[in-house]
């Protein structure tokens, strides 16, 4: 894409527009698919030449397509245009690959983080258990096409699903864990859904800004006869996913 102005050294109301306007040129490129969804963004040394403005600027310009959900950028690789959308259904019996697939996506699950943790009041109501009972915690990172497309802190109550972590490590679904700690099919209770700005770590796993809203999802699922199995509070990249909630299977 070439440039249609040269920047020489100006004043900082300048400087300004001239960051503004690499901003607005390079949204313009992409919305008429010059730079495909997905695609890396030539590096910054090379929109620094190819518009006559130091790196500085072009990094301003990045960042400002960044805040507007058009592009992401990944230390140690690059700006990329954001992919796309993936639809994923909030019903009855919610499965994360099961969501992928419908939408052409392949993807699944992976522990970042695994432990043994003591019930706090929100956890002991939502699992119908005692405060300070034993849980399994696990934080999890949800992908799709290699796209982050969520991180969860999912409880489980112990002494139950004491393997789960080793079978959702293996398998990448938490849905062949349950099937492996005998519970072949479960159920979403409930879904309460709300947009607010990530924590930095949140943030940093979804690899976009923390100044981008994220939807959180706090859930319940409980067994066929009723027991709740799992507490969980989802953070999902707000660019990057559609929730839609399945009445007919409420």
């Amino acid at each position: 894409m070439a440039s249609s102005f040269s920047l020489p050294a100006q004043d900082a109301t300048e400087r300004h527009s001239f960051w503004s306007r690499i901003a607005h040129e390079l949204a313009d490129a992409i919305g008429q698919g010059i730079y495909a969804p997905g695609e890396r963004l030539p590096s910054e040394h090379i929109l620094a030449g190819q518009f006559g403005v130091n790196r500085h600027t072009i990094r301003r310009s990045l960042a400002s397509l960044g805040q507007r959900g058009l592009v992401r950028s990944t230390q140690g690789r690059g700006t990329f245009v954001e992919a796309f959308a993936v639809d994923l259904a909030l019903g009855k019996r919610t499965r994360h690959r099961q969501g992928l697939a419908q939408a052409g996506v392949r993807g699944g699950l992976k522990i970042i983080e695994s432990k043994t943790v003591l019930a706090n009041a929100d956890q002991a109501q939502a699992l119908d258990v005692s405060l300070g009972r034993a849980l399994l915690y696990l934080r999890v990172l949800g992908e799709g096409a290699g796209q982050a497309l969520h991180v969860s802190e999912r409880y489980f109550p112990l002494p139950r699903f004491a393997l789960l972590s080793e079978v959702v490590q293996k398998s990448g679904s938490i849905t062949e864990a349950f099937a492996q700690h005998g519970v072949p099919d479960y159920l979403r209770r409930e879904s309460r859904i709300s947009a607010r700005l990530p924590e930095k770590d949140v943030a940093t796993m979804l690899e976009q800004p923390d100044n981008r809203p994220v939807l959180l999802v706090t859930s319940v699922n409980v067994d066929t006869q009723g027991m709740p199995i799992e507490y969980a509070r989802t953070w999902f990249a707000g660019d990057r996913v559609t929730l839609t909630v399945k009445h007919d299977e409420l």
